[in-house]
């Protein structure tokens, strides 16, 4: 059995299908029915168009059938009489032996139980080979709270694992300022200081284009100082759920993505293979886009040298906290600081933006003392001299 993503020269009815994913056994066939259903969930549906998303979807249930198949498990059987079915098999296995976390395991699970309810509306099998179970969430109220009769209560497939409540990872200012003094290549420098600065996802910063960078003084509505309003758009980088926003992005750092455009990254960019044309900013210095594995390596590798975990996400999640705990206390400020940093970070519901509101909340004073002008100053270093 084999994983893989099509090319471009997947066509139907005149549209690519570049990247969809393809599960294929050892003739050379399709595993079906779950490519009829990668097809029909990711495709036909129309809901899902991002290929971040395919391949998610893809690789999970690549995962349960390729263990199911190997092991000798029927996906139809439901468990009996203490023999673990096929999910319950390949869950264990992912724990046990995968040694993943709980939040990993049932996000792979939601995937593979959807395939098993459009598996039962289809007639593949009769019913679910799982049952369900009625839990209390924490979810924070939301708008709709008064008119909510659940009380909190849902149903939820007996086979997911129950996860802990994780806490949320941020980075101190102190501990903002020295990751970024302490990473010399200064690519990794400006890719850092953009995510610090604007919430930026990782998949965000590596595919920002160079298209949206130039140089502020030419413009004669702006000032230094101010922030400028940068629209995201998902035809033109990758976006989360392929879901448009604004960012607000710093003056100064405008004025070093600008510098960096015109100068290093042309320098990188003669580089690529081919002499290929490629919208992204930032380049390595093979002339290519980053990719998901090279950050990784890079917030590795300063986590090693600054000797606690700094992680991409982590910058998020420090942007957002400070920015909310900044716009709280601001005296200037007119609108409502959590549906702006919602609006920033690209959330679809303003509970999931709220927990940062519990964490400023909840933590000392002297943590979160930190205002987003303060973050600012942490980059007005003056500008590097280019290497000879």
């Amino acid at each position: 059995m084999r994983f893989v993503l099509a090319d471009k020269n997947l066509v139907v009815q005149g549209r690519t299908f570049e990247g969809f994913p393809l599960l294929i056994n050892d003739s050379g066939d399709a595993i079906q029915p779950a490519q009829n259903w990668l097809w029909d969930v990711l495709v036909k549906s129309g809901r899902t168009s991002s290929k971040n998303t395919w391949e998610n979807y893809g690789r999970a249930v690549y995962d349960f059938f390729g263990f199911a198949l190997t092991n000798g498990y029927d996906w139809r059987a439901p468990a009996v009489d203490g023999v673990l079915g096929a999910i319950e098999a390949w869950r264990d296995w992912s724990k046990g032996t995968l040694e993943l976390q709980a939040s990993t395991i049932n996000q792979r699970l939601r995937i593979v139980i959807r395939f098993y309810e459009w598996a039962v509306k289809k007639g593949h099998i009769e019913s679910l080979p799982f049952d369900h179970v009625t839990v209390q969430t924490s979810r924070q109220p939301g708008f709709l709270a008064h008119v909510d009769t659940t009380g909190g209560r849902v149903s939820t497939p007996d086979v997911l694992l129950q996860q802990k409540q994780q806490s949320i990872e941020f980075l101190t200012k102190a501990q903002i300022g020295v990751c970024h003094e302490h990473l010399t290549n200064p690519t990794h420098r400006l890719m850092y200081e953009l995510m610090a600065r604007t919430g930026l996802r990782q998949i965000e910063c590596r595919t920002f284009p160079d298209d949206y960078v130039f140089d502020p003084e030419r413009r004669k509505d702006l000032q230094p100082g101010q922030k400028i309003r940068l629209h995201l758009d998902p035809a033109a980088m990758e976006i989360k759920n392929s879901k448009p926003r604004d960012i607000d992005v710093p003056y100064d750092l405008m004025e070093k993505l600008w510098t960096y455009s015109v100068r290093r990254r042309q320098e990188r960019a003669n580089n690529t293979p081919e002499g290929q044309e490629l919208p992204h900013l930032f380049l390595t210095e093979g002339g290519l886009p980053y990719s998901k594995d090279a950050i990784g390596a890079i917030f590795r590798a300063l986590s090693k040298r600054m000797g606690f975990t700094v992680t991409a996400h982590m910058l998020r999640h420090s942007y957002a906290t400070y920015l909310l705990w900044s716009l709280r206390k601001s005296t200037t400020f007119q609108g409502e600081p959590l549906l702006y940093v919602r609006d920033r970070l690209g959330h679809s519901d303003v509970s999931t933006t709220s927990i940062y509101l519990h964490l400023i909340n909840s933590l000392e004073g002297q943590l979160v003392l930190a205002h987003e002008d303060e973050i600012d100053q942490l980059f007005a270093s003056p500008a590097e001299p280019e290497p000879s």
